[in-house]
């Protein structure tokens, strides 16, 4: 038989210029400065979104994207720049393109990308209107609210060169259009009883788009250190981090994220000099509480990061407990150390396999420069937990224990770590030693009630031990402490509700996880089995046993028996154990 193209699951952006030929054909010079200038704007939004342009075809072009919400934002931030623009012109030189957006399979050869996902991300292209976006289903399902954006469904559309009806949906990105066609979907939130307050990422000034990780590096760590004072509600980074690029109203954002505050700013590094910008806003009425711009030395940074939290947080939340202050203190490291972490949080975030090697490399030579930088270590222990997680290690021991090494020595040189502790936890939960995990996973939350991420992990105690109602619990703080929900924390959710036997929620759960991960696939997989959709179960699996196969250096074989074996590894509590492999064998592919 001949041997199967590789194929990948990723986001496809198509744009086309609408009416292209009109407009060529009354100014032909002018429409090409014109499409030049847009052209060079796309591909640096795609780019600024983490996309990649993969080719252009005269005035049209074609992107991926590994996460469907940056494919999303990528259009519509797109759109209303160059809506922007076009006020300008004239209507007969108005440029105005319509965008598709799919989630689908794609075969990758010689630096581009085929197939029926591409096809039908072009199809919905040339059902949009100009100026306008237009999705699959796939896409919207990925999205759930992830995005402050309201759709119309268009039906099913019989498109040119695919078999199937294509679901298609209009994105509503324009508010006179939201009111004409529908309300949000994102309910108003009711404001915490204790002050609240969302930081915004830091602009990036620099000129320079690979300084974007400082800015944003720069913005976590003033969200971090808040997130120490109890008296204060804060919402978690990936909601705020939804508005990135995006010019937006602050009363939008109060009543999307549910908070009274939100904090703004600019981050310039030129050489070994840096200036911060940063400003406090109530967004009930817009009015500007606190502004403040820093001018220092780099060696500085930790001292204006120091101010900027402790003047923000006095400043909402009150008199600041000297205890408070103490616990959410920059701890003072190397400036040079402090830039190649943030390199490579920025890197681990990806979850890449290729960008998580990168990610061990810089954090390495972070602790070349501060052998006792906690963060680093930190950092370096989730790296190698992830490589042992994801099967991406050619010794998955010797991985589990690095992971072990360094979580214990980030907790050892700085205790008041969440997210040390909760990695530590995660690491010492895969080695069996579940009492000691639940130690650092309640330091974890004890510490900062508002980490997201170690309430996550939390979670993953509470599966291993027969608790999925406890999981739930815990995500369900996770979700209101973060509207717009990480992109695996709905894989987490979907396991519970499998657990749980509620298997229509687990598919709607973890149908809404818009990143590649095939665990994803396994758990899809056993739910779709459990409710009789035997031929969906079964596709899945094979995608899941074609994807571990490529990635596992061990890889379990193709007896069901053996792989049994290897989930049988996650759980303690044989129940849910057994539950798995139940719904495991029956999407088990034929023999």
């Amino acid at each position: 038989m001949e041997e199967r193209l590789p194929r990948k699951l990723v986001a496809i952006l198509y744009a086309d210029v609408a009416g292209y030929s009109r407009l060529t054909g009354q100014d032909e010079d002018a429409t090409h400065r014109t499409l030049t200038e847009y052209l060079d704007l796309i591909a640096s939004t795609i780019e600024s979104h983490r996309g990649q342009v993969m080719h252009y075809a005269g005035d049209a072009v074609l992107a991926q994207f590994t996460a469907v919400v940056d494919a999303l934002s990528s259009a519509v931030a797109i759109q209303n720049e160059l809506q922007t623009r076009n006020e300008a012109l004239p209507d007969e030189r108005k440029v105005r393109f319509r965008i598709g957006v799919n989630s689908g399979d794609v075969i990758e050869d010689r630096g581009d990308i085929y197939g029926d996902g591409v096809n039908v991300a072009a199809r919905l292209e040339s059902l949009a209107e100009p100026g306008g976006i237009c999705i699959s289903e796939s896409v919207r399902t990925a999205t759930g609210k992830k995005l402050p954006l309201d759709y119309e469904f268009m039906g099913e559309q019989t498109v040119k060169n695919i078999a199937e009806p294509v679901r298609a949906y209009r994105v509503l990105t324009d508010t006179a259009q939201t009111k004409q066609r529908g309300h949000s979907e994102h309910a108003d939130l009711k404001l915490p009883d204790k002050p609240s307050i969302a930081v915004l990422p830091f602009t990036n000034m620099s000129g320079d788009r690979e300084q974007e990780y400082f800015s944003d590096g720069v913005t976590e760590d003033i969200m971090t250190q808040l997130s120490k004072f109890r008296s204060l509600f804060v919402i978690a980074r990936n909601s705020s981090f939804v508005y990135k690029g995006r010019a937006v109203r602050v009363q939008d954002v109060g009543r999307e994220l549910g908070v009274a505050y939100i904090v703004e700013g600019s981050v310039r590094r030129s050489g070994e000099r840096i200036r911060v910008t940063a400003q406090l806003v109530e967004t009930a009425t817009g009015k500007h509480i606190w502004a403040e711009r820093y001018d220092r030395d780099l060696e500085d940074i930790f001292v204006v990061q120091d101010e900027l939290t402790q003047t923000i947080a006095a400043t909402v939340g009150g008199r600041v407990a000297a205890e408070g202050w103490q616990r959410a203190r920059v701890s003072r490291t190397n400036v040079k150390a402090y830039d190649l972490i943030l390199k490579g949080q920025a890197l681990h975030f990806r979850v890449l396999k290729e960008a998580n090697r990168e990610a061990r490399t810089v954090l390495e030579q972070a602790l070349k420069l501060d052998p006792d930088n906690a963060r680093a270590h930190a950092l370096l222990g989730a790296v190698h937990l992830v490589d042992y997680g994801e099967r991406w290690s050619e010794d998955l021991d010797v991985s589990l224990q690095l992971a072990l090494r360094h979580g214990k020595r980030s907790v050892q040189l700085d205790d008041t770590d969440s997210q040390a502790h909760a990695h530590l936890g995660e690491t010492l939960l895969d080695l069996g030693k579940l009492d000691e995990a639940r130690v650092h996973f309640e330091r974890a939350v004890t510490l900062n009630p508002a980490d997201i991420v170690s309430r996550a992990l939390y979670s993953l105690y509470f599966y291993a031990i027969g608790r999925a109602g406890d999981a739930i619990e815990q995500l369900s703080t996770v979700q209101r402490l973060d509207p717009f929900e990480l992109s695996w924390i709905p894989w987490f959710r979907g396991i519970g509700y499998y657990l749980l036997h509620r298997y229509e929620e687990a598919i709607e759960s973890l149908m809404r996880v818009n990143e590649p991960i095939n665990d994803v696939r396994r758990w899809l997989a056993a739910s779709y089995a459990q409710t009789g959709r035997i031929a969906e179960a079964r596709a899945l699996l094979e995608e899941y046993l074609t994807s571990a196969e490529e990635e596992m250096p061990s890889y379990p074989g193709q007896r069901f028996e053996t792989w049994e074996a290897f989930w049988r590894k996650e759980y303690v509590s044989r129940p849910y154990s057994d539950h798995l492999c139940e719904g495991l064998r029956k999407a088990w592919p034929s023999e």
